[in-house]
């Protein structure tokens, strides 16, 4: 039996993402500095950005973890002490990171701070846990290929002290927890440094020396070309067998990926999170959210066996977009909404929130701000009226079903 309740860890690339991921429901983010992050792509914070971040969450109760997980080189590591004395003061609750000289630096000039292992470090047994604990590891990041019964063992092995965190959804690396020299020789752009240009989804040919020009493709059997392509983790269905499993902390993968997603996969493994906690099963309605986010194909990981790969092509399923944000709305249901993609009256809509169960709606009837009527919102980012079917929290969405798988 647990001891305390699970913590939901979402990923906030940017300020918009963490605002989201706060209010859809995240016990505690990470997030990134301008260096050191294993996400180079995602917006991260500025030492200033990092600051109101920290003072956001304090203000609902949620924790703040930065990474620190890239494999730092000799110029970098020799600023890292004067940021880790800022994370320090600043008073953020823990580090992500992967290498033992990080950790040294950080038992040093972060004191106050725990130290989280990176699922980079490819911790898969007992004993390499344990060693991390030793060490001053506060929690570790377990490496995605462990099966359920793996991490019971890991769980049975080691000090209840230190904490167990796994990822629970999203993207898959094909390489074993991430370490991956294959964007660094075809592209220049290192994986271990944030910056994986991911050709193990690019579509491979062979060509012959002598017939320049002559493509071959590379198959399995029929089904294409794809042969390092991994699916994405969904474990929305397993949740109480995570946590019978001893962990402390589920974590979602995406701080690259959009604000919508951070919402809408959030709110989804919260309520699976809650529903657990109270020996409940999950309102289906709550489960379906997650097939309303961009992914590929779905599988439970390594949990449960070999995930498999899709090898037909490397495409996103995209059937939903977001059309609106609410910014404020009144007792009534009156709204005032920002513009993400245009639309128009008579297009049915649905309506989503924190805590806000799915609603589909018509647009009935639009205003701008002065009160003129409107036929439809074109302009990104611009502010509009529109009567929502109930009162609705501040972030909730608009979105409309459109394949945009490419």
């Amino acid at each position: 039996m647990r001891d305390k309740p699970i913590e939901l860890l979402a990923p906030a690339g940017d300020m918009e993402r963490l605002r989201m991921a706060v209010a859809y429901g995240a016990d505690a983010v990470y997030l990134a500095g301008t260096m050191y992050g294993m996400r180079s792509f995602a917006g991260n914070f500025t030492p200033e950005e990092l600051a109101e971040a920290v003072k956001l969450c304090r203000a609902h109760g949620v924790r703040v973890h930065v990474t620190c997980n890239t494999m730092p080189r000799n110029e970098e590591i020799a600023c890292l002490p004067e940021w880790l004395e800022y994370l320090n003061d600043l008073g953020v609750d823990a580090l992500i990171l992967a290498d033992v000289g990080v950790l040294s630096l950080a038992k040093k000039y972060a004191p106050k701070v725990q130290c989280h292992i990176s699922t980079q470090a490819s911790i898969v047994n007992y004993v390499t846990a344990r060693a991390w604990y030793d060490l001053g590891a506060g929690r570790v990041i377990l490496a995605r290929e462990l099966s359920l019964e793996e991490i019971r063992e890991i769980r049975a092995k080691t000090p209840r002290e230190l904490e167990l965190e796994a990822f629970a959804h999203g993207a898959m690396c094909v390489s074993y927890s991430g370490r991956c020299l294959l964007s660094n020789y075809m592209t220049g752009r290192d994986s271990n440094r944030g910056a994986c240009a991911q050709p193990c989804r690019y579509k491979y040919a062979l060509v012959e020396e002598k017939r320049p020009g002559e493509y071959f493709p590379i198959a399995e059997d029929e089904r294409g070309t794809y042969i390092m392509n991994s699916k994405d983790m969904c474990m929305i269905d397993h949740v109480p067998e995570l946590m019978e499993a001893g962990l402390d902390s589920l974590k979602l993968e995406g701080r690259a990926k959009s604000a919508y997603y951070a919402a809408i996969v959030t709110g989804a493994y919260r309520h699976a999170i809650d529903a657990a906690a109270a020996g409940e099963p999950l309102d289906p309605v709550w489960r379906d959210e997650v097939e309303h986010i961009s992914h590929r194909h779905y599988s439970t990981g390594f949990f449960y066996g070999q995930p498999g790969q899709f090898v037909e092509d490397s495409r996103y399923i995209r059937d939903w977009q977001i059309v609106a944000k609410v910014q404020s709305c009144d007792e009534t249901g009156r709204a005032v909404l920002t513009l993400n993609n245009k639309f128009a009256l008579g297009d049915e809509l649905e309506l989503v929130g924190p805590d806000v169960r799915p609603q589909t709606l018509r647009a009935e009837a639009l205003w701008d701000r002065e009160g003129n009527p409107l036929e439809e919102v074109r302009k990104p980012q611009m502010e509009f009226v529109m009567d929502l079917p109930r009162p609705v929290p501040p972030l909730s969405l608009l979105r409309r079903q459109a394949d945009l798988t490419p």
